[in-house]
Parts: structure tokens; sequence; C-alpha cells
């Protein structure tokens, strides 16, 4: 089977049970189905109320899908859905969803990390949050750099 990617930037919300399904339903005959599901998080005493985020368009979608390219290039993927959120969100809705598909779990497990790794700390998006105490930007976290760093 050709190796498949499904990249979406996305303004509204999105059904990530609907959307595993689908994808795994493409690849039954793959050993191994790998999903991340990031969503918007509210932190007890500091609770987040909204997240924003916004992005550079000529830049955006084309970076996620030159990611796609890469992670298809590394690994024996079968299949690769990247769903990324802009805009502003509210606690518990969806952000990014990245499932992959492949014959060995391995190859799942590891593109899967890949490009959530290069999601978090090379990005093309802005990231703020509300709280009681109002906006603050929000920059990717050392531990973010190297997590990428180790690929």
């Amino acid at each position: 089977m050709a190796a498949y990617a499904d990249v979406r930037l996305l303004d509204a919300a999105f059904d990530p049970a609907a959307e595993l399904a689908a994808f795994t339903g493409r690849f039954g005959s793959a050993g191994g189905v790998v999903s991340f599901l990031g969503q918007v998080r509210a932190e007890p005493g500091d609770p987040v109320l909204a997240l924003e985020l916004r992005h550079y368009a000529p830049l955006t979608l084309p970076g996620m899908i030159a990611l796609a390219r890469a992670a298809h290039e590394r690994w024996a993927l079968e299949g690769l859905l990247v769903l990324h959120r802009h805009g502003v969100m509210g606690p518990g809705d969806p952000i990014v969803l990245v499932a992959s598909a492949a014959r060995h779990r391995r190859d799942a497990f590891a593109a899967a990390e890949f490009v959530m790794d290069h999601l978090k700390s090379d990005s093309w998006f802005w990231k703020r949050e509300k709280t009681a105490a109002g906006w603050r930007w929000i920059e990717p976290r050392a531990q973010d750099f190297t997590d990428r760093a180790r690929w």
C-alpha cells in the first residue's frame, strides 16, 4: 500500500474519535496505530479559561506537510494523520491529533512522537492562554527543545 498522509489546519472544532475511527478504518492491515490527542487543559489553582493559537498562514500548512513527509521518509508508515487547530478554544477542546499507522508498532510510535516533538518546538503557531489574571503568551519549554533534539 502506498503511504498516505492527511494533514489539516483547522479553524473549527473536530471530533477526535470520529477522525481516529476513520483513519484506523483506512489501515485495517496495519500492525499498529498510535495516536496522540492534545487538548486545552485547566490547571488547578490557575484555571485556563481559553487558549488562542495564531499562525502565519504562508508557512503553517506547508510546514506541517513537510513534517509529515519527513516522518514518512524516516519510518515505514502506511499512513499519517496530523490535525491542528488554530483560533480560540476552551478547556477540554481538542487542539492537535496525530496518528500513525505502520506494519510494526515501533515505527508507529516513533513517527507520532517525532511529529509531536517537532510541532511543540518548531511549530508555526503563537500560543497564549487566558486565566483569571488575563492573557499571557506561552513560550516553548526547554524540555520541548530537548525532546526535538533527540531526533
